[in-house]
């Protein structure tokens, strides 16, 4: 009891830091506003955990991998109950095991659930300060309402506030939605998280159905903020249980499985892409043009000669003619006047 109302005093100031961020934008007597700071106080609180969930993971790990020890102390001292506790704390202190710290996460947020539902019910539902919250708070967070709902009304004492159906409407629909969440979240754990071989299974497996027929009967007495509160941190670990399971599943668990064929495939296509990649290198290392070799001479075509050139010839640059034999009209090599001719006077 002491624990709990010491916890009246954090929980109630990470409240009014919210409700002093939120207030310029819904307003400080809003029920938006005071049903967000509830939100808020879940974030920081599940924030806070982080460690401890990570030591929650470690411990499940470790309790799969101790089985088959487990199982072998089991059956080696099956009429010694007493030694057979000796051997499992022996076994425990020798891997570092601690059964409990899969339970921490929720022990410890059992009394800050139990300080919000003090909050709620015994400070602003009666209009009395409480930790952080001043009167003039208090006040306000007695008259906001949430869909003509105050935060402080529960299901049982909905006749005590202003809008007696909408209170037994909007409480039962958060009863709902937190017992369905809680059994989404347990049958995701066991389903898919839980080894085959892991003994705990059956006694899982009666939890998953029992705890949501608790909240659903308890659900009935708590006020809407409480209601709140355990939605919100139902769907949080929902999604980190989501996380989990698929990038560090269990080992032998159904979720184990389905994360190796997932990384098999990531293999296989970073193998595809970069086979991909080489062959399209290949290609354009085929695909260049060779230089052409240059050309020989162009033959140039002999110009075709008139009559005249013909008749005389050309003379070359050596003042011969450009006819090394007879003439082309046939007159002597000397270069007289053709036989036959008679030379004018």
């Amino acid at each position: 009891m002491f624990i709990i109302t010491w916890l009246e005093v954090p929980v109630s100031w990470i409240l009014r830091i919210w409700h002093t961020i939120l207030s310029p934008i819904f307003g400080p007597a809003s029920g938006v506003t005071w049903a967000l700071s509830i939100v808020g106080l879940v974030v920081v609180i599940r924030i806070l955990l982080i460690p401890l969930f990570v030591k929650q993971i470690k411990a499940q790990r470790n309790m799969q991998l101790i089985q088959p020890k487990m199982k072998e102390i089991q059956k080696k001292y099956a009429g010694d109950r007493e030694r057979q506790s000796q051997e499992m704390m022996k076994l425990y202190k020798e891997t570092g095991t601690n059964p409990l710290s899969s339970c921490l996460p929720i022990i410890l947020q059992a009394p800050i659930f139990f300080a919000l539902f003090r909050v709620l019910q015994y400070g602003i539902a009666q209009e009395k300060p409480v930790g952080a919250l001043t009167p003039e708070l208090t006040q306000q967070a007695h008259s906001a309402s949430l869909l003509g709902v105050p935060l402080y009304g529960t299901f049982n004492n909905a006749a005590e506030t202003p809008n007696p159906t909408a209170t037994h409407i909007l409480t039962v629909v958060l009863i709902i939605l937190m017992t369905a969440t809680t059994f989404t979240t347990q049958r995701q754990l066991i389903l898919k998280n839980s080894a085959s071989d892991n003994p705990m299974v059956k006694q899982q497996k009666i939890l998953m159905y029992v705890f949501p027929l608790i909240f659903l009967f308890s659900g009935l007495a708590f006020p809407v903020g409480v209601l709140i509160y355990w939605l919100t941190t139902n769907l949080w670990t929902m999604g980190q249980q989501f996380w989990v399971i698929r990038n560090n599943p269990i080992p032998n668990s159904p979720a184990h499985a389905a994360y190796l064929e997932r990384q098999k495939a990531k293999e296989a296509k970073k193998a595809a892409k970069k086979a991909a990649s080489g062959a399209v290198a290949v290609a354009e290392v085929e695909a260049v043009v060779e230089p052409e070799k240059p050309a020989g001479p162009v033959r140039q075509q002999p110009k075709r000669k008139s009559r005249s050139q013909r008749g005389s010839g050309t003379a070359n640059p050596g003042g011969k003619s450009s006819s090394s034999g007879d003439s082309p009209s046939g007159g002597n090599p000397s270069g007289g006047p053709p036989k036959g001719s008679k030379k004018k006077t």
